[in-house]
C-alpha cells in the first residue's frame, strides 16, 4: 500500500505543482540567451513537488528492478519521465517563466514546452504501466484497474476524444477571457499551465503507445493522428499572426521601456506557435514512424525465430523417422 501511495504520488505531483508567480514588475531589460536560460527563480511550490515526483519515481524503479531483476524499467523510460519534469521545471521557473506576463512571445514558448515537450516525454516514461508494476495486486485490483477501466476514462481516453479536447483547450484559452484573466490573476495562471500539462498528457497517451490503453492504434493511424494536429496548429497560429490588433487587454496595456510593440510581438508569438509547433509535431511523427519501423523488425524476427524453430523441429523428427526406418529395415 505505501509503495503503490509514492506511486500515485509521482502523477499527483505533476497536477499538483503550481506554476511559478510571474505577475511581479516588468523586467528592467529585454530578455536575452543568458538571462532566459540563466535568470532561473526557485519557487518552492514548483521544486518540491517536481523534486517529490522525481525521488518517488527513481524509487519506484529500483524497487521494481530489485523485485524484477530480469525484467527491469528500461532506462529509456526513466530518462524520458525525469526529462519531462526537467523541461516543466524550465518552463516554470526559469528566465522563460520571469518573461512570460510581460512578452506573449516567450508565453508562447513556455506553452509550447509543456504541450508538446515535457507531456510526451512524461508519456514516453510510461507511468501508469510503471505505477501498475509497483503496487500490490489488492491495489491494481480495487483502485488502479476500476480507474482505468471506468465509463469516464474510457471517453476521455478515446483517440477522437483526446485529439479534440487537446485543440479547444488551445483554441478556448487563446480566444476567450481566460488568456487575459491568466495574466492578471496567478491562480488562473496556475489553472491554465495545468490545462496545458493535461491537455498535453491526454492527446499524447494513445499517440505514444506505451501505456496500457482502453483504445490501441496502430503506428500508422498514430501517425496519422499526430499529423492532424499540424493543420488546426498552423490555422491558430495564422490567426495569431495575422491579427491587426493586440488581442490581449494585458499585453497592449502593459508599459515596458524596451522590445517590440504588443502587435509586433503578439506576431513573433503566432511565428512560434506555427514553426516551433509543426517542428515538434513534426518530430514526433518521425519518432512514430521509426519506432514503427522498429516494431516491424522485431515482428519480422519473431516470425523468423518460429519458423527456424518449427523447421529444427521438424528437422528432429524426420532424423528420428530416418533412424526408426534405419532400426527397422536392420531387424528384418
Amino acid at each position: 500500500m505505501r509503495r503503490s501511495a509514492a506511486a500515485a504520488g509521482v502523477v499527483a505531483a505533476l497536477t499538483v505543482a503550481r506554476t511559478a508567480s510571474a505577475h511581479g514588475p516588468v523586467p528592467s531589460v529585454p530578455p536575452d540567451p543568458l538571462n532566459l536560460v540563466f535568470g532561473w527563480t526557485i519557487e518552492p511550490a514548483v521544486l518540491l513537488p517536481l523534486a517529490a515526483a522525481a525521488i518517488a519515481w527513481v524509487r519506484i524503479v529500483r524497487r521494481i528492478d530489485r523485485a524484477h531483476p530480469s525484467n527491469p524499467v528500461p532506462r529509456r523510460r526513466t530518462a524520458s519521465f525525469l526529462a519531462g519534469l526537467a523541461v516543466i521545471a524550465v518552463a516554470l521557473m526559469s528566465g522563460i517563466d520571469t518573461y512570460d506576463t510581460t512578452l506573449f512571445s516567450i508565453h508562447m514558448v513556455q506553452h509550447l514546452l509543456l504541450t508538446l515537450v515535457a507531456a510526451p516525454l512524461i508519456a514516453l516514461g510510461a507511468p501508469i504501466t510503471t505505477l501498475l508494476r509497483v503496487a500490490s495486486p489488492e491495489v491494481r485490483r480495487r483502485v488502479i484497474l476500476p480507474i482505468l477501466h471506468s465509463r469516464v476514462m474510457r471517453v476521455l481516453s478515446f483517440p477522437v476524444v483526446a485529439w479534440i479536447a487537446f485543440a479547444a483547450v488551445m483554441w478556448g484559452t487563446h480566444f476567450s477571457p481566460l488568456f487575459d484573466a491568466s495574466l492578471e490573476n496567478p491562480v488562473v495562471h496556475d489553472f491554465e499551465h495545468a490545462l496545458y500539462l493535461a491537455a498535453g498528457l491526454l492527446f499524447w497517451w494513445p499517440a505514444v503507445g506505451v501505456d496500457p490503453s482502453p483504445w490501441r492504434m496502430s503506428h500508422p493511424v498514430r501517425a496519422m493522428y499526430v499529423f492532424l494536429q499540424m493543420p488546426q496548429n498552423t490555422f491558430l497560429a495564422v490567426t495569431i499572426l495575422s491579427s491587426t490588433v493586440p488581442l490581449y487587454h494585458h499585453y497592449a496595456t502593459l508599459v515596458r521601456t524596451w522590445g517590440p510593440t504588443a502587435l509586433g510581438d503578439q506576431q513573433v508569438a503566432g511565428g512560434v506557435m506555427w514553426i516551433g509547433g509543426d517542428v515538434l509535431f513534426l518530430a514526433a511523427m518521425a519518432a512514430i514512424l521509426a519506432g514503427w519501423m522498429t516494431h516491424e523488425k522485431r515482428q519480422e524476427a519473431a516470425v523468423d525465430r518460429r519458423l527456424d524453430a518449427e523447421r529444427a523441429a521438424i528437422r528432429v523428427r524426420e532424423a528420428k523417422l530416418a533412424e526408426r526406418l534405419a532400426t527397422e529395415r536392420e531387424g528384418r
